[in-house]
């Protein structure tokens, strides 16, 4: 369920906003490397094996490296999970960045903004893990307290950008921004999961479908001025 639109987001995206890089000396630059390739394998391993039943040998091994470059770069595999989250996270907003900024009215923005959201549930690897991810914080305090701090910050900034383009059409979002982003973040993995148990009752049409008319109830619906 890949939306094309979304694609063109993400390449607009990285034409707009990426920066020139700083001028690494070669150790800093093999250490980048080096942890590019172990948030890949993690996210391999994690969408392989599952959050919990990862293991670090296997992570380390996938990008080839030894269990002692892996804790050269990360503490711990909660710590790489949390690297991919704010990897995952940059991408989107950046995306989204990029369509609130372009220098279009307000309604193009908001359907393109509409457009994105609904392609959130093509990600599924991303959708899964970061439910699971959810399922080992309710048990772990220490962890469900760092992800609760992570994902504030995040949706304080993902709502705040999508008011404006909700304000500027003249409409009114029905909750307040933390609100909005949450549920509006929490509902593709919950469809997608819905989905890949029984697509008979919910194909993938019915997902990107439901999930337009959620942003537009949240985001593009409301009160007018």
């Amino acid at each position: 369920m890949r939306d094309t639109s979304t694609s063109r987001v993400r390449t607009g995206t990285a034409r707009g906003f990426r920066r020139r890089p700083a001028v690494l000396t070669r150790q800093q630059a093999r250490t980048l490397a080096t942890r590019r390739k172990l948030l890949a394998a993690a996210e391999r391993v994690f969408a392989r094996d599952g959050f919990e039943a990862a293991r670090l040998e296997d992570i380390a091994g996938e990008a080839g490296y030894t269990r002692g470059a892996f804790y050269a770069n990360f503490g711990s595999k909660e710590d790489i999970f949390f690297a991919l989250l704010e990897k995952w996270v940059e991408e989107r907003m950046e995306s989204i960045k990029f369509i609130v900024n372009q220098d279009t009215p307000p309604r193009d923005k908001l359907a393109a903004l509409r457009a994105f959201y609904a392609g959130h549930a093509a990600d599924r690897h991303v959708s899964l893990l970061s439910l699971e991810f959810k399922l080992f914080a309710l048990r772990h305090p220490r962890a469900r307290a760092r992800l609760r701090a992570r994902l504030h910050r995040i949706r304080a900034l993902a709502g705040h950008l999508m008011r404006g383009p909700a304000k500027a059409s003249g409409r009114t979002m029905p909750v307040q921004d933390l609100t909005a982003a949450a549920t509006l973040g929490v509902l593709p993995s919950a469809l997608l999961i819905e989905h890949l148990v029984d697509p008979d009752s919910i194909s993938e049409q019915d997902v990107r479908r439901l999930l337009e008319l959620f942003f537009d109830l949240i985001v593009g619906g409301g009160s007018r001025r």
